[in-house]
């Protein structure tokens, strides 16, 4: 019996050694690019493009974020993103409640046949010709709503809502509300959202993480540049100090130029992901609880 109990202790160490090594080598799998990163953004461009950088800082040097941050349009282009980022992701909340809410409901007649037509959007589509003439017709190029409007409701995202709706809110008591004379809009405002605010959270960082980081759309709907989001301008600060790298005819000059290209590629990408890493630890508990919930029971 106590060899039984020693030999069972000694499998769960070996075990719980065995996952320990194994997250210690995921998490610096992870996190090394982060930390390369933002390393190379405030080291020495030579020391950068000549390999000596392997962690840490190797010659302290902000050049490459005072040239991104004196570029008057990146604060034009972080203005325009809050904006469209803040908007968009309030209407695909919106949205994505009142199409998950109903689907959630067991007496909603035909919610099945839905779903499969909601699904089948997630594998099929028009393609970006017939989204772009769409666009058109409406008249919405040169238009927030050109990037808003398309991309309304993710199916991915209102299936995750619906699944939380109908595992975490007792529909027993949806229906004594009912009873109690409650409206569905009652319903849904006084009882189902106050109770998912969790998958609200994790739904909010999704869509939000999508339109910070999206940039395609703009370069199909949008020429004004007054209209442009941050990830417009910060790929012109790439392709322009590409260019000016081929161009130049001098080599010294050239190297100079790649080297100083290197550290902004760097600086502009910690410039355009800080905003939402800065934002992830103070809805992580509701990213862990919603997305569990919302993705397994059900």
């Amino acid at each position: 019996m106590n060899f039984s109990v020693n030999r069972k202790a000694k499998g769960e160490i070996v075990f719980e050694a065995v996952n320990g090594v194994l997250l210690i080598v995921i998490t610096a799998i992870v996190l090394y690019p982060l930390l390369f990163t933002l390393s190379a953004s405030f080291s020495d461009p030579k020391m950068v493009t000549t390999g000596k950088l392997i962690l840490w800082p190797v010659g302290y040097n902000l050049e490459a974020y005072r040239e991104v941050f004196n570029n008057a349009e990146i604060w034009l282009g972080y203005r325009n993103t809050i904006i469209i980022t803040v908007l968009g992701t309030a209407l695909n909340l919106l949205m994505t409640t009142l199409g998950a809410y109903p689907l959630s409901r067991r007496d909603l007649y035909g919610r099945k046949v839905l779903m499969v037509i909601f699904t089948f959007t997630m594998f099929f589509s028009g393609g970006i010709i017939p989204i772009y003439l769409v666009v058109q017709k409406l008249h919405l190029l040169n238009n927030w709503l050109s990037l808003l409007l398309p991309g309304v409701i993710s199916t991915y995202n209102l299936i995750i809502m619906r699944t939380y709706f109908q595992s975490s809110v007792p529909y027993e008591l949806q229906e004594a509300a009912f009873i109690d004379g409650c409206s569905n809009t009652g319903i849904l405002i006084r009882i189902i959202l106050p109770l998912s605010k969790p998958i609200i959270a994790v739904l909010a960082l999704y869509y939000a993480v999508d339109h910070w980081n999206s940039y395609f759309s703009a370069m199909l709907y949008i020429d004004k540049r007054v209209l442009y989001p941050l990830q417009m301008f910060l790929r012109e600060i790439l392709v322009m100090n590409q260019a000016q790298n081929l161009m130049d005819s001098s080599a010294e000059e050239m190297a100079r130029r790649v080297m100083r290209a290197e550290t902004i590629k760097y600086s502009v990408v910690v410039v355009s992901s800080a905003p939402m890493l800065l934002i992830y630890p103070f809805i992580q508990k509701f990213f862990v609880k919603g997305v569990m919930i919302g993705a397994i029971k059900g």
